[in-house]
Protein backbone atom coordinates (compact mmCIF):
# COMPACT_ATOMS: atom_id res chain seq x y z
CA UNK A 1 0.00 0.00 0.00
CA UNK A 2 3.39 2.52 0.12
CA UNK A 3 3.66 2.41 -3.35
CA UNK A 4 0.12 3.18 -4.01
CA UNK A 5 -1.21 5.66 -6.76
CA UNK A 6 -4.92 6.24 -6.28
CA UNK A 7 -5.52 7.72 -9.66
CA UNK A 8 -3.86 4.24 -11.28
CA UNK A 9 -5.34 2.55 -14.38
CA UNK A 10 -9.14 0.91 -13.57
CA UNK A 11 -9.62 -3.00 -13.10
CA UNK A 12 -12.21 -4.69 -15.49
CA UNK A 13 -15.21 -5.10 -13.16
CA UNK A 14 -14.68 -1.89 -11.45
CA UNK A 15 -14.43 -0.18 -15.01
CA UNK A 16 -17.67 -2.37 -16.16
CA UNK A 17 -19.41 -1.06 -13.61
CA UNK A 18 -18.55 1.90 -13.63
CA UNK A 19 -19.78 2.31 -17.64
CA UNK A 20 -22.96 0.47 -17.09
CA UNK A 21 -23.90 3.35 -14.14
CA UNK A 22 -22.97 6.21 -15.47
CA UNK A 23 -25.13 5.05 -19.14
CA UNK A 24 -28.07 4.21 -17.26
CA UNK A 25 -27.69 7.77 -15.66
CA UNK A 26 -27.69 9.39 -18.90
CA UNK A 27 -30.87 7.28 -20.14
CA UNK A 28 -32.55 7.88 -17.40
CA UNK A 29 -32.08 11.75 -17.81
CA UNK A 30 -32.82 11.06 -21.75
CA UNK A 31 -35.96 9.11 -20.88
CA UNK A 32 -36.98 11.91 -18.59
CA UNK A 33 -36.08 15.19 -20.66
CA UNK A 34 -37.55 13.47 -23.73
CA UNK A 35 -40.46 10.69 -22.97
CA UNK A 36 -41.52 12.06 -19.65
CA UNK A 37 -40.36 8.24 -18.23
CA UNK A 38 -39.10 7.80 -15.46
CA UNK A 39 -36.62 5.05 -15.08
CA UNK A 40 -35.98 5.43 -11.65
CA UNK A 41 -38.94 4.62 -10.82
CA UNK A 42 -39.78 2.01 -13.20
CA UNK A 43 -36.43 0.49 -12.22
CA UNK A 44 -35.94 1.45 -8.89
CA UNK A 45 -36.86 -1.24 -5.64
CA UNK A 46 -40.60 -0.98 -4.80
CA UNK A 47 -41.46 -2.51 -1.47
CA UNK A 48 -43.32 -5.58 -2.12
CA UNK A 49 -46.75 -4.19 -0.73
CA UNK A 50 -46.05 -1.78 -3.86
CA UNK A 51 -48.21 -2.60 -6.73
CA UNK A 52 -45.05 -1.45 -8.58
CA UNK A 53 -42.62 -3.83 -7.24
CA UNK A 54 -40.90 -6.23 -9.23
CA UNK A 55 -38.46 -9.06 -8.34
CA UNK A 56 -35.94 -7.89 -11.06
CA UNK A 57 -35.82 -4.74 -8.75
CA UNK A 58 -33.43 -6.25 -6.39
CA UNK A 59 -30.47 -6.00 -9.30
CA UNK A 60 -32.14 -2.86 -11.40
CA UNK A 61 -32.01 -0.82 -8.49
CA UNK A 62 -27.85 -0.71 -7.81
CA UNK A 63 -27.93 1.02 -11.20
CA UNK A 64 -30.38 4.15 -10.66
CA UNK A 65 -29.25 7.47 -8.96
CA UNK A 66 -31.78 9.58 -8.74
CA UNK A 67 -31.28 11.40 -12.11
CA UNK A 68 -33.66 14.19 -12.44
CA UNK A 69 -34.80 15.87 -9.02
CA UNK A 70 -38.90 16.69 -8.42
CA UNK A 71 -38.28 20.18 -9.95
CA UNK A 72 -36.64 19.24 -13.25
CA UNK A 73 -33.19 19.60 -12.06
CA UNK A 74 -30.39 16.81 -13.15
CA UNK A 75 -29.02 15.38 -10.20
CA UNK A 76 -24.80 15.02 -9.77
CA UNK A 77 -23.96 13.92 -6.71
CA UNK A 78 -25.61 10.67 -5.75
CA UNK A 79 -23.65 9.09 -8.59
CA UNK A 80 -21.05 11.14 -8.07
CA UNK A 81 -20.47 9.63 -4.19
CA UNK A 82 -21.18 6.31 -5.18
CA UNK A 83 -18.75 6.08 -8.59
CA UNK A 84 -15.74 7.74 -6.56
CA UNK A 85 -16.06 5.19 -3.61
CA UNK A 86 -16.18 2.65 -6.61
CA UNK A 87 -12.96 3.80 -8.18
CA UNK A 88 -10.88 4.21 -5.17
CA UNK A 89 -11.78 1.23 -3.43
CA UNK A 90 -13.16 -1.45 -5.44
CA UNK A 91 -10.14 -1.74 -7.76
CA UNK A 92 -8.56 -2.35 -4.58
CA UNK A 93 -10.78 -4.95 -3.60
CA UNK A 94 -10.42 -6.77 -7.18
CA UNK A 95 -7.17 -7.02 -7.51
CA UNK A 96 -6.56 -8.72 -3.83
CA UNK A 97 -9.99 -11.06 -5.30
CA UNK A 98 -10.05 -11.09 -8.82
CA UNK A 99 -13.08 -9.64 -10.90
CA UNK A 100 -14.80 -12.66 -10.35
CA UNK A 101 -14.81 -12.77 -6.75
CA UNK A 102 -15.33 -9.02 -6.41
CA UNK A 103 -18.40 -8.91 -8.82
CA UNK A 104 -19.78 -11.41 -6.10
CA UNK A 105 -19.53 -9.68 -3.04
CA UNK A 106 -21.16 -6.44 -4.99
CA UNK A 107 -23.92 -7.86 -6.05
CA UNK A 108 -24.48 -10.03 -2.83
CA UNK A 109 -24.46 -6.32 -0.91
CA UNK A 110 -25.96 -4.70 -3.38
CA UNK A 111 -29.09 -7.65 -3.23
CA UNK A 112 -28.55 -8.07 0.61
CA UNK A 113 -29.08 -3.97 0.66
CA UNK A 114 -32.26 -4.23 -0.74
CA UNK A 115 -33.58 -7.46 1.28
CA UNK A 116 -33.05 -5.78 4.36
CA UNK A 117 -35.02 -2.36 3.54
CA UNK A 118 -37.83 -4.76 2.23
CA UNK A 119 -37.38 -6.30 5.56
CA UNK A 120 -37.94 -3.27 7.36
CA UNK A 121 -39.97 -1.54 5.40
CA UNK A 122 -42.79 -4.60 5.83
CA UNK A 123 -42.53 -3.74 9.38
CA UNK A 124 -42.82 -0.29 9.06
CA UNK A 125 -46.02 -0.38 6.39
CA UNK A 126 -47.32 -2.34 8.77
CA UNK A 127 -47.11 -0.24 11.70
CA UNK A 128 -48.86 2.56 9.12
CA UNK A 129 -51.62 0.38 8.73
CA UNK A 130 -52.34 0.06 11.89
CA UNK A 131 -52.73 3.50 12.77
CA UNK A 132 -55.00 3.86 9.54
CA UNK A 133 -57.22 1.15 11.41
CA UNK A 134 -56.99 3.33 14.98
CA UNK A 135 -57.70 6.22 12.93
CA UNK A 136 -60.58 4.83 11.11
CA UNK A 137 -62.14 3.09 14.14
CA UNK A 138 -62.01 7.22 15.43
CA UNK A 139 -61.35 9.36 12.89
CA UNK A 140 -59.76 13.20 13.98
CA UNK A 141 -57.58 15.45 12.90
CA UNK A 142 -55.09 15.24 15.63
CA UNK A 143 -54.53 11.93 15.01
CA UNK A 144 -54.00 12.71 11.21
CA UNK A 145 -52.12 15.58 11.95
CA UNK A 146 -49.89 13.76 14.01
CA UNK A 147 -49.24 11.08 11.58
CA UNK A 148 -48.48 13.42 8.55
CA UNK A 149 -45.45 15.18 10.89
CA UNK A 150 -44.24 11.95 11.33
CA UNK A 151 -44.31 10.85 8.19
CA UNK A 152 -43.67 13.83 6.48
CA UNK A 153 -41.90 16.36 8.74
CA UNK A 154 -43.92 19.25 6.33
CA UNK A 155 -46.48 18.31 4.94
CA UNK A 156 -48.75 20.38 1.80
CA UNK A 157 -50.16 23.23 2.63
CA UNK A 158 -53.35 21.72 1.58
CA UNK A 159 -52.92 19.30 4.28
CA UNK A 160 -52.87 21.69 6.49
CA UNK A 161 -55.80 23.46 5.64
CA UNK A 162 -57.90 20.33 5.51
CA UNK A 163 -57.01 19.54 9.60
CA UNK A 164 -57.24 23.32 10.58
CA UNK A 165 -61.00 23.13 8.72
CA UNK A 166 -61.49 19.71 10.13
CA UNK A 167 -60.69 20.64 13.51
CA UNK A 168 -63.39 24.12 13.06
CA UNK A 169 -65.66 20.89 12.01
CA UNK A 170 -65.10 17.95 13.79
CA UNK A 171 -68.38 16.49 12.85
CA UNK A 172 -68.41 17.17 9.36
CA UNK A 173 -68.70 13.67 7.27
CA UNK A 174 -66.91 16.00 4.21
CA UNK A 175 -63.57 16.54 6.35
CA UNK A 176 -64.06 13.18 7.77
CA UNK A 177 -63.63 11.88 4.18
CA UNK A 178 -61.28 13.97 3.21
CA UNK A 179 -59.32 13.27 6.30
CA UNK A 180 -59.17 9.21 5.41
CA UNK A 181 -58.07 10.09 1.90
CA UNK A 182 -54.89 12.10 2.84
CA UNK A 183 -54.09 9.67 5.63
CA UNK A 184 -54.26 6.94 2.54
CA UNK A 185 -52.25 9.17 0.31
CA UNK A 186 -49.70 9.43 2.76
CA UNK A 187 -49.29 5.96 3.08
CA UNK A 188 -49.23 5.03 -0.56
CA UNK A 189 -46.64 8.05 -1.19
CA UNK A 190 -44.78 6.05 1.38
CA UNK A 191 -44.85 2.83 0.32
CA UNK A 192 -44.31 3.79 -3.52
CA UNK A 193 -41.47 5.38 -3.16
CA UNK A 194 -38.57 3.35 -4.80
CA UNK A 195 -34.78 2.85 -3.54
CA UNK A 196 -32.62 3.46 -5.81
CA UNK A 197 -28.56 3.70 -6.20
CA UNK A 198 -25.75 1.36 -5.61
CA UNK A 199 -25.04 2.38 -1.89
CA UNK A 200 -25.27 -0.86 -0.38
CA UNK A 201 -23.15 -2.54 -2.56
CA UNK A 202 -20.71 0.28 -1.72
CA UNK A 203 -20.99 0.32 1.92
CA UNK A 204 -20.35 -3.46 1.75
CA UNK A 205 -16.93 -2.36 -0.06
CA UNK A 206 -15.99 0.22 2.39
CA UNK A 207 -16.69 -2.78 4.68
CA UNK A 208 -14.53 -5.24 2.73
CA UNK A 209 -11.54 -2.89 2.59
CA UNK A 210 -11.40 -2.17 6.58
CA UNK A 211 -11.73 -5.88 6.88
CA UNK A 212 -8.65 -6.49 4.89
CA UNK A 213 -6.82 -3.09 5.10
CA UNK A 214 -7.97 -2.19 9.05
CA UNK A 215 -4.68 0.10 9.59
CA UNK A 216 -4.74 1.98 6.27
CA UNK A 217 -5.32 5.82 7.45
CA UNK A 218 -8.01 7.57 5.25
CA UNK A 219 -8.85 10.96 5.09
CA UNK A 220 -12.60 11.66 5.19
CA UNK A 221 -14.71 14.81 3.97
CA UNK A 222 -14.79 17.13 7.33
CA UNK A 223 -12.44 15.32 8.97
CA UNK A 224 -8.97 16.95 8.69
CA UNK A 225 -7.11 13.90 11.01
CA UNK A 226 -6.27 10.51 8.79
CA UNK A 227 -7.93 8.10 10.66
CA UNK A 228 -7.91 4.08 10.46
CA UNK A 229 -10.08 2.43 7.67
CA UNK A 230 -11.49 -0.02 10.55
CA UNK A 231 -12.40 2.90 12.96
CA UNK A 232 -14.28 4.78 9.57
CA UNK A 233 -16.18 1.55 8.64
CA UNK A 234 -17.34 1.04 12.50
CA UNK A 235 -18.30 5.10 12.54
CA UNK A 236 -20.30 4.75 9.67
CA UNK A 237 -22.00 1.99 10.66
CA UNK A 238 -23.34 3.16 14.14
CA UNK A 239 -24.27 6.57 12.41
CA UNK A 240 -26.21 4.20 10.08
CA UNK A 241 -27.70 2.55 12.81
CA UNK A 242 -28.87 5.78 14.69
CA UNK A 243 -29.95 7.39 11.68
CA UNK A 244 -32.15 4.35 10.39
CA UNK A 245 -33.47 3.95 14.24
CA UNK A 246 -34.04 7.50 14.57
CA UNK A 247 -36.16 7.39 11.25
CA UNK A 248 -36.94 10.95 11.12
CA UNK A 249 -39.47 12.77 9.29
CA UNK A 250 -38.28 13.57 5.67
CA UNK A 251 -35.60 11.72 6.10
CA UNK A 252 -35.39 9.75 2.18
CA UNK A 253 -31.49 7.61 2.87
CA UNK A 254 -32.41 4.24 3.15
CA UNK A 255 -30.16 3.93 5.94
CA UNK A 256 -31.15 -0.01 6.45
CA UNK A 257 -29.93 -0.60 2.93
CA UNK A 258 -26.61 1.07 3.45
CA UNK A 259 -26.73 -1.69 6.94
CA UNK A 260 -28.06 -4.26 4.75
CA UNK A 261 -24.65 -4.32 2.55
CA UNK A 262 -22.41 -3.85 5.16
CA UNK A 263 -24.39 -6.97 6.93
CA UNK A 264 -23.81 -9.28 3.65
CA UNK A 265 -20.32 -8.20 3.29
CA UNK A 266 -19.36 -9.54 6.33
CA UNK A 267 -21.03 -12.57 5.88
CA UNK A 268 -19.85 -13.27 3.08
CA UNK A 269 -16.35 -12.78 4.04
CA UNK A 270 -16.71 -14.88 7.12
CA UNK A 271 -18.02 -17.61 4.88
CA UNK A 272 -15.38 -16.88 2.49
CA UNK A 273 -12.28 -16.94 5.07
CA UNK A 274 -13.96 -20.60 6.43
CA UNK A 275 -13.48 -22.05 3.43
CA UNK A 276 -10.27 -20.63 2.87
CA UNK A 277 -6.45 -20.34 4.75
CA UNK A 278 -6.46 -17.05 2.51
CA UNK A 279 -7.99 -13.81 3.80
CA UNK A 280 -10.85 -13.46 0.89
Amino acid sequence: MQNYRPFSGLTPAVKVLLIINVAMWLAAIAAQKMFHIDLDHLLGLHLPQSSYWGIWQYVTHMFMHASVSPYGHIEFTHIFFNMFALFMFGRILETVWGSKRFLIFYFVCGIGAGVLNSLVGWFETKEMYEQYARFMASPNPTLLSDFALAQLGSPAGWVWETIDAWINNPTSEEYIAAGRQIFQRIIDLKVNVPMIGASGAIFGILLAFGMLFPNTELFLMFIPIPIKAKYAVIGYGLLELFLGMRNAAGDNVAHFAHLGGMLFGFLLIKWWNRRSKRFY
